[in-house]
Parts: structure tokens; sequence; C-alpha cells
């Protein structure tokens, strides 16, 4: 599932924004946290609409500064995501936002990552959610999705 052409529509893509708006604002959040690479495009775009912060979570070796890492395992093997510490003041509340969530793993390391940097991370929201793949029941922290498709 490509959002490139979604993307490159300008009305497509303020609508996409409202609508993951829609979702994200219900949480309040201080800061919006976006998963590399997608996921930067929407927290990028929900936070400067909503006043929030925006933080990334990246592949290792990507960040500058001191950062913390978390490793997860995959249906193909092993990833590791980093964020940089000190970037928002413990107990600050965040969503974390991507395009899709398939199996889960990503989202669900991002979560703790976040955690871990002493963040309240109060939802997860994705603009897709392949449906079946269970991804979902891997998170710990509610979640929503604008659009679902069967996997």
């Amino acid at each position: 599932y490509d959002i490139a052409t979604m993307m490159a529509d300008p009305k497509a893509w303020k609508e996409a924004v409202h609508q993951m708006e829609k979702r994200v604002k219900l949480h309040n959040p201080q800061y919006i946290a976006g998963i590399d690479a997608r996921g930067f495009l929407f927290a990028g775009a929900l936070a400067m609409h909503m006043g929030c912060g925006a933080l990334m979570v990246r592949k290792k070796g990507k960040l500058p500064g001191d950062v913390i890492e978390h490793s997860y395992s995959l249906e193909y093997g092993s990833d590791t995501l980093e964020a940089q510490s000190g970037i928002f003041p413990p107990g600050a509340s965040i969503v974390i936002v991507d395009d899709l969530l398939a199996t889960g793993g990503t989202l669900s390391a991002a979560v703790t990552l976040l955690k871990k940097l002493g963040g309240d991370v109060k939802a997860a929201v994705t603009f897709i959610e392949l449906d079946g793949l269970g991804g979902r029941n891997l998170l710990d922290v509610p979640f929503d999705y604008v659009l679902q498709y069967p996997a």
C-alpha cells in the first residue's frame, strides 16, 4: 500500500491528514512521534497543524546525539529503533503515528521505546491497518486507523 500517489494529490493529502488529526486529537498529545520513514510525513504535518512537538523514531544509526534504542523481533528477523534522549520532558503525552499497521512489531517497539524514554504514550494511529495480521493485538495502548484493508 503506497501512499505516494495520495500525497501527490493536494486535496487527498489534506483529507488524509485531516482524518488522522480527528483520531489523534482525541488523546490531546503534547508530541506526535512518527516512525521511520513515512510516519515522519504524518507526524510533521499533524504536529504543525495541531501545535504539538514532532518526534522521530528511527532505525539504528540515523539520529545524532544521545539515543536510547530498543531491539525487537520481526517475522523475518530483528531490527532496532532509536529515539533521542532528553528531547521531551518525562511524562509528556505522546501519540505515535505511521502510515501502516501490519504485524505490529515496529509500532509495538516504538511504544516500548518511547515509554523507556519516560513518555506517556496515549495511543497509536495509522493511516492504514491491514486487518487479519493481528498487529493491533501487540499494542498495549489504544489504537485507531483511517482505512482498513484485508491482509
